[in-house]
């Protein structure tokens, strides 16, 4: 196991996870893409907690998805209702929660191209609980107003959309997201974080209540599944997290 920190308090990365497992309580459905590994951790703790409920998909798992066609399966699912949550990222995202994964600058002559939008877009509309993450919380990250749009947060009236954001989590704060004013709500800040230090790093306005609360920690229960129960599962998937977070290694499994 990694050593504890020294004020005792947990992981950065078990705090995220704890702050995901709260937004996905009570779901039937949680899929997680391939580059998700503290979402996956939320959520098959919530899995383990649910006793098999949430029906966990990691996209990259051999042992924990049953698609067999890939992406075109998972989106078939999505657009059937069956998907109740997702996580999305960006190199940008914006206080209208409007995503970027494809460059930045210009796009004829870009600083830095991102891989792409894949079916962000379309998740984006249909998956009814969109989790953003990010771990990198700057006025780089967290703009005013994102170069290019890969998929919008809001639509205009009369655009039938069930999907769309409900929260952003990155490394310093949690933040709702209000469909209906298209604006973002500091919900909690993380300890060791301040508003000030929000406000400084945040590129975006955003509301927020006149005393902010503290995200709380995880319990000493589910701190102890997260290191005893789901750290052997996610290192199926994402072995290098697994071993740097948890200290836990395949060749512990063989």
């Amino acid at each position: 196991m990694p050593a504890p920190r020294p004020d005792g308090a947990c992981r950065d990365e078990e705090l995220l996870a704890a702050v995901i497992l709260r937004l996905i309580a009570g779901l039937r459905h949680v899929a997680v893409g391939a580059q998700s590994p503290i979402p996956a951790t939320a959520a098959l703790l919530a899995r383990h907690l649910g006793k098999g409920q949430p029906f966990v998909s990691l996209l990259s798992s051999a042992r924990h998805n049953f698609f067999t066609d890939g992406g075109r399966e998972l989106f078939d699912c999505a657009g059937q209702g069956r998907v109740d949550a997702f996580f999305l990222s960006g190199g940008q995202i914006d206080g209208a929660a409007n995503i970027n994964l494809v460059a930045i600058g210009d796009y004829a002559a870009p600083q830095v191209r991102f891989p792409g939008s894949f079916g962000s877009a379309y998740l984006y509309y249909v998956v009814p609980r969109v989790i953003l993450f990010r771990l990198e919380h700057s006025r780089r990250t967290l703009v005013n107003k994102v170069d290019f749009i890969s998929a919008p947060g809001t639509s205009p009236p009369g655009v039938y959309r069930p999907g769309g954001p409900v929260a952003l989590v990155t490394n310093r704060c949690v933040f709702a997201f209000d469909r209906q004013r298209g604006r973002f709500r500091l919900e909690s800040l993380h300890p060791g974080h301040t508003l000030e230090e929000v406000l400084d790093h945040t590129g975006f306005d955003f509301d927020r209540p006149e005393r902010v609360p503290q995200t709380p920690s995880p319990s000493p229960e589910h701190l102890d599944l997260m290191r005893g129960v789901v750290a052997p599962l996610l290192a199926e998937v994402y072995p290098q997290f697994a071993a740097t977070v948890f200290g836990f290694t395949r060749q512990e499994q063989s």
